[in-house]
């Protein structure tokens, strides 16, 4: 009895020389609320709507509307960001929306979707009635191409080689009308050789949405999509074209390579997206994603059942409908292979001051290189969303000094989430210091170890010498481990010890 209570008091003993170890700061930056009046008011009251009758984050919402604007919008009309210079900016967006699971990313960007969807099955119904004329064309010409070659047989039978040249013209000249292709603006998942044909009959642009964004990324790595990744870099730009050459499948050229994405993802998956990148090749395809929110969770629940605002989402509707008709004659645009708006003589001003700014603050060394080249796409991003937004308010005109003072509302705002999303790198000691306390948590890590015990694992986060070291140097701060030096044959090795306070949660 003696010693089980000595071997007690020896366990309180050695906790009572530990001090008390200090909780890790919360590892999410703050960030800014949605601010309604980033949007024109045409669109307020619906997204309002929304957040409200579903309870979820406005920015949700919000998000999936200006991306579905984009990809309507696509290469019938872009914008110049200079008075003079022939830069083009397509208004093309990549979205995303992070949360847990259950905050209803998914149904919000269904209900911004929604005009689109309506588009798509008005589109699929003209389809359908132009195949049935296309159909009976078909059979006619069917038929018609059996006559002519007889008569061409006959005359070259006779040897009357003029006759049967003349023949075999009037049939190609009468060559049956091809089914008409249904018009696209959504797709989910798709080859990249399918999404370019599909771009072909849809050369203004489609939209990609996808549920569940880490799919989309570890499509990439997946053998055989080694190239697909360089199609998806262009189809962000809008303005382009690309080329597949295949051996077995021939050439598909895409002749407007123009791709709007949209999509939702969970905080973990995301955050190992980003540790992936830290230190790698990164070819910015994650900062393409300039539309990307990680709102906080909303405190509290309200019950509401109401019918939705059918006047606001009619306006909507109106909306979509307008710009999936517009022309460069309509908006009295520069004629071109894309047509352009340019910015009114204030928002010019106001554009180039912004501009001059976000160069110098770029070239500053101050940020790390991954929101430095988030940030750099801050160039397109700010002329296109005022082209957007101009467009919902404005049916022609120069863009306008108020939509170019939201679009840069929105880069703001932007910016706030971009650091939170990007936290993992632009912390990176903290971020593996909170990793390994949840393994020690857990009890997945001994009471005594090397950090080589912690790096053979692989475990996300904490797969090198580097990253282990790291971690352990701000829970040695915050007292969640100790350490001491081991003597061997060689140098000494250092062990670690974590806390009780830890062993007694694990």
């Amino acid at each position: 009895m003696n010693s089980r209570i000595d071997a007690l008091a020896d366990r309180l003993d050695a906790a009572s020389a530990w001090p008390a170890p200090t909780p890790l700061p919360d590892g999410l930056p703050p960030v800014a609320k949605f601010d309604y009046e980033l949007l024109p008011e045409l669109l307020r009251d619906h997204v309002r709507d929304i957040s409200e009758r579903m309870q979820c984050p406005p920015d949700y919402v919000a998000t999936g509307l200006l991306v579905m604007l984009s990809s309507v919008i696509g290469r019938r009309l872009g914008i110049a960001p200079k008075r003079l210079d022939d830069w083009l900016v397509v208004p093309n967006l990549w979205g995303a929306v992070v949360g847990n699971p259950g905050v209803l990313k998914t149904p919000a960007l269904n209900e911004a979707l929604r005009p689109l969807r309506e588009l798509e099955a008005a589109a699929m119904l003209l389809h359908e009635a132009g195949r049935t004329a296309a159909t009976a064309s078909e059979m006619i010409s069917e038929q018609a191409s059996r006559v002519a070659k007889e008569a061409i047989r006959k005359a070259l039978s006779a040897g009357d080689h003029g006759a049967a040249e003349r023949e075999a013209r009037r049939v190609a000249d009468n060559e049956a009308e091809k089914p008409p292709a249904c018009r696209r603006y959504i797709l989910n998942d798709s080859t990249v050789e399918k999404l370019g044909a599909l771009l072909n009959e849809s050369p203004n642009g489609l939209l990609q949405f996808r549920d569940e964004l880490n799919g989309f990324f570890r499509t990439f790595e997946k053998p055989g999509h080694e190239s697909d990744r360089s199609f998806y870099l262009e189809a962000w730009n809008g303005d382009g074209s690309f080329t597949y050459d295949r051996i077995g499948r021939g050439t598909l050229h895409i002749q407007g390579a123009c791709l709007a994405v949209l999509g939702g993802i969970q905080p973990g998956p995301l955050a190992a997206l980003v540790r992936d990148l830290r230190g790698s090749g990164d070819d910015g395809l994650l900062q393409r994603f300039q539309v990307a929110v990680w709102p906080d969770p909303q405190v509290g629940w309200t019950n509401v059942d109401r019918s939705p605002d059918l006047e606001a989402r009619q306006r909507v509707n109106k909306l979509v409908a307008r710009l999936d008709q517009m022309t460069a004659v309509s908006v009295g645009a520069d004629p071109g292979r894309i047509p352009l708006l340019r910015f009114s003589d204030d928002a010019q001003l106001l554009f180039d001051g912004w501009r001059h700014a976000l160069e110098l603050r770029l070239r500053g060394g101050s940020e790390h290189p991954m929101m430095e080249c988030h940030l750099a796409k801050y160039r397109s991003l700010v002329p296109a969303v005022a082209l957007i937004l101009h467009l919902v308010d404005h049916e022609d005109g120069p863009v306008s000094e108020i939509a170019l003072a939201q679009a840069l509302g929105w880069s703001e705002y932007l910016e706030t989430h971009a650091r939170r999303i990007y936290s993992p790198a632009l912390n990176p000691d903290m971020d593996a210091a909170r990793l390994l306390l949840a393994r020690i948590l857990k009890g997945e890590v001994p009471t005594t170890f090397a950090a080589r015990d912690v790096y053979r694992n692989q475990w996300s986060g904490l797969t090198g010498p580097r990253e282990v070291e790291c971690a352990l140097s701000v829970l040695l701060d915050f007292d969640w481990v100790r350490s001491r030096q081991e003597p061997t044959s060689g140098r000494p090795r250092t062990i670690f010890e974590t806390t009780p306070a830890a062993r007694s949660k694990s």
